[in-house]
């Protein structure tokens, strides 16, 4: 009986222990300091894909808490005076829309900025340039088509949809889209910038001095500028071929391209959220002479779009 009792004691205090420490089902917002904000604080949210896009705005950030989510860290603050919530979509549309949506269902987010870096699609940019579209899709959203005659590539007949000139096998097409906004599903090809932050936009670059030489002193030869409207697209390649650029343009007459923006569009505009992103060309997508030049000027061009970034937050009213 006495063995009995000590076990039935050490069950009691195990099933004690365990209550105390069972998560529980409800969201948790508990953060790593014990005076976090509120959840329901309505936040601008700041999103970049990799660490070095947001190195600069990270170091600004007054009042920086952290929280993480789903391996996911968040900083909330203020940035120009405006309350934040910043953190890293990962690189990929997969990791962006995933992270977008965590931020919205985490945070109370009023509108989704975003800041980076991009492959340039238009021959007039130039490396460092910083590019606001005013449109984004997602072009690789495709049918890979069967190939009927040697170079001659035919998407099947019940495939309507179909509507863009094609890249060889690759046929862009439109994706169906379900959202706040509307009762039923809709097909888009175009996910479009609010206008409102397009306004503000405009009205904030004659403010901003981009600048040529980053940290450790890689130098652009010309002074970088900022392109207000126009077309992006993003798509899960990193794109480093002069034909396909060349395609790109002719095709979506974009700006730039990248891995990204579209798919936060596409969860911004799915939500009823506002959405703009800012987008520094770091390389030329192949287009340019020799080696890809990712990594001697991404730091640059990441800072310049950071720069537009704070400067829109700042004439942001």
């Amino acid at each position: 009986m006495t063995m009995i009792r000590n076990l039935l004691a050490c069950m009691g205090v195990l099933l004690a222990a365990g209550c105390a420490t069972t998560p529980s089902s409800a969201p948790s917002f508990a953060p790593s300091s014990s005076s976090a904000p509120q959840a329901s604080e309505p936040r601008v949210a700041v999103m970049s894909a990799f660490a070095p896009e947001l190195a600069l705005l990270q170091a600004k950030v007054a009042g920086a808490r952290r929280q993480t989510f789903n391996g996911v860290e968040f900083t909330t603050g203020t940035l120009e005076g405006k309350p934040v919530v910043l953190f890293l979509s990962g690189i990929s549309m997969v990791n962006a829309s995933m992270n977008t949506q965590l931020a919205l269902d985490r945070f109370h987010v009023t509108h989704i900025v975003f800041t980076g870096i991009a492959g340039g699609v238009d021959p007039n940019l130039r490396i460092g340039d910083v590019v606001v579209a005013d449109q984004w899709s997602e072009y690789l959203e495709a049918l890979f088509a069967r190939e009927v005659a040697p170079g001659r590539f035919v998407p099947p007949s019940h495939q309507t949809d179909v509507k863009l000139p094609n890249f060889g096998m690759i046929h862009p097409r439109p994706v169906e889209v379900r959202s706040t906004g509307h009762a039923d599903a809709e097909k888009k090809v175009w996910f479009d910038v609010d206008p409102q932050l397009i306004a503000v936009a405009r009205r904030a670059v004659a403010a901003v001095k981009l600048e040529r030489c980053d940290a450790e002193r890689q130098c652009l030869e010309h002074q970088p500028s900022v392109v207000v409207g126009g077309h992006g697209v993003s798509g899960q390649a990193f794109v480093d071929n002069a034909a396909f650029r060349e395609y790109t343009f002719r095709t979506f007459h974009a700006s730039v391209l990248d891995m990204e923006s579209a798919a936060v569009a596409h969860v911004a505009y799915s939500n009823g959220v506002p959405f703009i992103a800012f987008r520094s060309l770091s390389d030329l997508a192949g287009g340019g002479e020799g080696e890809n030049q990712i990594k001697t000027f991404f730091r640059v061009a990441a800072d310049n779009s950071a720069r537009v970034l704070l400067a829109f937050l700042a004439a942001w009213k």
